[in-house]
């Protein structure tokens, strides 16, 4: 198939496969005479592994692990293993930081319970006042973002 179908069949943006076979995720296809990357049923399910594996929130680096490992049947899934326990680790923290900032949010929404102007409002009042304090900024907030955006 060409790319557009391996894209259509794994609900995957083109740029994303072409992205996974430049960091070495997904073997380079054959070319057609014409040059066109052809990818096989191998191509696919290997794919729909790494879509399901970043559906999971794992990092490129995990990914890889988990393919070197599925790539030599024989080998020993101790890594697996320790990449999972990590993985649960960096999941459980993800939640403790996204209770705080859901309880900092209902903290906000408790300020302000009616429409009033914009300059007696109580959400934007508290807003202005944690920015000012670099409440904004604690740890766990840069946490949060840190561990949400950086796979």
């Amino acid at each position: 198939m060409k790319i557009g179908d391996l894209a259509t069949a794994s609900s995957t943006a083109i740029d994303t496969i072409r992205y996974y076979e430049r960091e070495g995720l997904l073997p380079a296809p054959g070319r057609t005479q014409g040059n066109f990357r052809i990818y096989g049923a191998e191509h696919l399910e290997r794919l729909q592994f790494i879509r399901y594996c970043r559906g999971l929130d794992m990092s490129l680096n995990e990914v890889r692990v988990l393919l070197r490992v599925k790539d030599d049947p024989s080998a020993d899934c101790g890594d697996v293993n320790a990449l999972l326990d990590e993985h649960i680790g960096h999941v459980s923290r993800r939640i403790k930081e996204l209770r705080a900032l859901e309880k900092h949010l209902k903290e906000l929404r408790h300020r302000c319970c009616e429409a009033h102007s914009a300059s007696e409002c109580g959400i934007l009042q508290g807003l202005s006042v944690a920015s000012q304090d670099g409440q904004a900024t604690t740890d766990s907030a840069a946490s949060h973002w840190r561990s949400v955006h950086s796979h």
